[in-house]
C-alpha cells in the first residue's frame, strides 16, 4: 500500500554525473537529498540527544527493527505512541527490516521459504522472522519508512547461493508488500544480487514492477573490494525508477558516500561517525586524528577550525583529550556531535555542488583533501 504523504521531488540533476538534488516529502516533514542519516539502533543515536542530532543537520534518523523487537518490544513502542514519541524525535524516521541483524548477529539460524528461525541473542529464546512478521513489527514501531525483509548475502559466496537467495528475497518482498497496511508509512524494496550484474539487474527490475515507495541497495560494504562495491551500486541503480528515492544501506566513509551520490543515490546511513567518536577517532578538515595522543594534552585550539558544530565552537583538543582519557561520557557526546556534523556537512556541500552542476569537481576536491581512504 503506497504512502499517500511520501514522495521524492527531484529539483535538479547534475549535468555531468547524474547526481540528484531534491526534497523527500514524508509524514514527519520534508528533508533535502542526498542525505546522510545517523543511526539510532535502540531508538537513540549513541551518546547524543535528539536535539543534538537535529542541531547537526539531520533529516531522517534510523532505528533498528531487530533490536527494538528484542528490547523493549514493538508493543511497548506502539503503546508509547510510536517511535517518534518514544524517543522524542520530531523528524522523519526509518526502520530497517531486521534482516541484516538476523543473519549477522543471531545464532543457530535456519532459513526456509517461510522465514528465518533463530535464537534471541539476549536470552536464547527461539524467534521467527518472516516478511509478514518484519512488516508487522515495523508497523507497530511506526517509522515513516519501513524496509522489506531480505537476506543480506555474504561476500564472497557462490553464484548458485546468490541466485537462490536473491530469488527468495524477491518473493519475500512481494509477501511483505501484500502484508503492509499502513497508509502513513512508506515501504522500500531491497535490491540484492551480490556481485553478479545480471542478478542485480533482475532483482531491481522485479522490485520495480511491484511499485514500492522507494528502493534500497543491500549487500554492499560487507567486506568486498571497493571496486566491487561501486559496481554493485551502479548495477542496481541503473534499473531503478528515477522518480523514487534510492537508499544505499550501511555506507559512512567519505569516498563511499560521494561515489553513491555520483551513482544517483539519495540516502545513506552508517554507525561509523559515532562508533569512531567513542574510540576517540575524529574526522576533521585537516585529516583524521586520534584525540588520546599526548600531543593534544596542551593543545588549546579548536578541534576543527572549518567546522560549525557545537563541539568545535566551545571546546579545545586538550579538553576533549582529557575527557577521553578520563573515560567521561560527555567526551563521547562531544566527539559524536562533531563526527556526525562533519559527515552531514560533507553531504550538504554535495547538494550545493549538484545544484551548481559541479558535483564531479566537488567530489574530486573532497577526495584529494581527505584521501581516498575507507573509514574516513
Amino acid at each position: 500500500m503506497a504512502c499517500k504523504d511520501f514522495y521524492l521531488e527531484i529539483l535538479h540533476v547534475d549535468k555531468e554525473t547524474g547526481a540528484r538534488y531534491g526534497i523527500l516529502h514524508t509524514p514527519h516533514g520534508n528533508v533535502e537529498v542526498p542525505m546522510f542519516m545517523p543511526v539510532g539502533t535502540n531508538a537513540t543515536v549513541k551518546t547524543m540527544s535528539p536535539e543534538q542530532v537535529k542541531a547537526c543537520g539531520s533529516g531522517v534518523v534510523l532505528a533498528n527493527t531487530y533490536h527494538l523487537h528484542l528490547r523493549p518490544g514493538e508493543d511497548i513502542v506502539e503503546k508509547a505512541g510510536g517511535v517518534h514519541r518514544f524517543m522524542n524525535y520530531d523528524g522523519p524516521m526509518l526502520t530497517d527490516s531486521g534482516g541484516f541483524q538476523v543473519f549477522s548477529l543471531a545464532s543457530r539460524r535456519k532459513i526456509a521459504e517461510e522465514g528465518v528461525l533463530f535464537h534471541n541473542e539476549l536470552n536464547g529464546n527461539k524467534e521467527f522472522f518472516s516478511p509478514e512478521v518484519a512488516i508487522r513489527i515495523q508497523e507497530k514501531i511506526g517509522a515513516d519508512i519501513a524496509m522489506s525483509f531480505d537476506e543480506c548475502i555474504p561476500y564472497p559466496v557462490s553464484r548458485e547461493y546468490v541466485e537462490k537467495s536473491t530469488a527468495r528475497t524477491i518473493r519475500w518482498a512481494k509477501r511483505g508488500l501484500e502484508a503492509h497496511t499502513r497508509e502513513d508509512q512508506a515501504l522500500f524494496g531491497i535490491v540484492q544480487g551480490g556481485e553478479f550484474t545480471d542478478l542485480r539487474e533482475n532483482c531491481a527490475k522485479e522490485l520495480a514492477k511491484m511499485d514500492f515507495d522507494g528502493y534500497s541497495i543491500g549487500g554492499t560494504s560487507i567486506g568486498e573490494p571497493k571496486e566491487v562495491c561501486f559496481k554493485m551500486i551502479k548495477d542496481a541503480v541503473r534499473y531503478l525508477p528515477e522518480d523514487k528515492p534510492r537508499y544505499l544501506m550501511g555506507v559512512g566513509s567519505i569516498d563511499y558516500i560521494l561515489e553513491g551520490i555520483a551513482a544517483g543515490v539519495d540516502m545513506m546511513d552508517c554507525v561509523l561517525p559515532t562508533r569512531l567518536a567513542r574510540h576517540g577517532a575524529l574526522m576533521t578538515s585537516h585529516g583524521r586524528i586520534n584525540i588520546q595522543r599526548a600531543e593534544y594534552a596542551e593543545d588549546f585550539t579548536t578541534l576543527d577550525d572549518e567546522c560549525d558544530c557545537y563541539t568545535c565552537k566551545n571546546y579545545t583538543k586538550a579538553y576533549l583529550r582529557h575527557l577521553h582519557k578520563a573515560n567521561e561520557e560527555f567526551g563521547k557526546t562531544l566527539n559524536s556531535i562533531h563526527n556526525t556534523r562533519f559527515l552531514i556537512k560533507i553531504v550538504e556541500g554535495a547538494r550545493e555542488a549538484i545544484k551548481q552542476d559541479r558535483f564531479k569537481e566537488y567530489k574530486e576536491e573532497v577526495l584529494a583533501k581527505f584521501g581516498d581512504k575507507r573509514g574516513f
